[in-house]
Order: structure tokens, then C-alpha cells, then sequence
């Protein structure tokens, strides 16, 4: 197998890279390639992790400031990035410390988007995240609920 297929035609470089793992054939890998898209995979699970968080805090903060202005669209939001939040890290445990070390970013962030969507000014909002990762990730926790 050659590194041009990779650029060629990569479900076929997936396909014979499987098969020569299978068989044993590892003189035939193109272990370059190989080693890139192992790694791509776990950035993809961080990245998704990351948005997921994001934007389930966002929602989080608009079910909380200001309250009376709930909808039940974001409850559905927030169930939905819990239960993808929580496939991921079943498939790979490993990445729960990654997500704690993310909060305070994705918090801020979430905070960016939640002034731009309420119209409140940013001062609104506390400079910290107001809930614990225990709290976010808790499928009965709502604010205010």
C-alpha cells in the first residue's frame, strides 16, 4: 500500500489498511498516514467534547438569566448535548479530566454567546462558571427548574 492512495481514495486506504492488520501484513502499512489519523480520532472526540460543552452551558445560562424567558426547545438542547456528552465519554473515559480542564474556556465562551442571544450585557452574567461540572453533566439538573 502506498501513501498516494491515501490522497487517492481514502475509504479504499481505510479498507486495505484494515485488511493488512488483519492478516498480519504490516510490511504493507503506510504507518505515517496510519499514526496521523489514530491521532486525528482523539482530537475529534476533544473537539466534539469541547463544542457539546459549550454549548450546554450556553443554554444552562439562558435557562438561569433570565429565567422567565425559558423555552422548552432548550431543555431539549440541553438533554441532547448531556446524552452526546455522555456517549463520548463512555467510549473513552480517559477524556473526563480533558473536559474538566475545558470548563473554564468553554464557560467563557458559552457566556460570549448567551449575551449575544438574551441581549443582556455581559455583566449579567457572573465572570465565573456558576455551575460545577457535577451540575452540568446531571441529566435532572436545570436551573431554576
Amino acid at each position: 500500500m502506498t501513501p498516494a492512495l491515501y490522497d487517492a481514495d481514502f475509504n479504499l486506504w481505510i479498507e486495505e489498511t484494515a485488511k493488512s492488520l488483519k492478516t498480519g501484513n504490516f510490511q504493507d502499512l503506510d504507518l505515517e498516514h496510519l499514526i496521523e489519523e489514530i491521532e486525528s480520532m482523539t482530537r475529534s472526540d476533544k473537539r466534539e467534547l469541547v463544542n457539546r460543552l459549550k454549548v450546554l452551558i450556553m443554554h444552562l445560562l439562558k435557562c438561569q438569566y433570565p429565567p422567565h424567558k425559558k423555552t422548552r426547545s432548550w431543555r431539549t438542547t440541553i438533554n441532547e448535548q448531556r446524552d452526546q456528552i455522555e456517549l463520548v465519554l463512555e467510549d473513552s473515559p480517559s477524556l473526563k479530566p480533558y473536559l474538566a480542564s475545558k470548563l473554564d474556556d468553554c464557560y467563557q465562551k458559552a457566556k460570549r454567546d448567551a449575551v449575544a442571544e438574551t441581549k443582556l450585557p455581559a455583566s449579567a452574567f457572573p465572570p465565573e462558571c456558576p455551575f460545577t461540572q457535577e451540575q452540568i453533566l446531571d441529566p435532572d439538573y436545570f436551573p431554576n427548574a
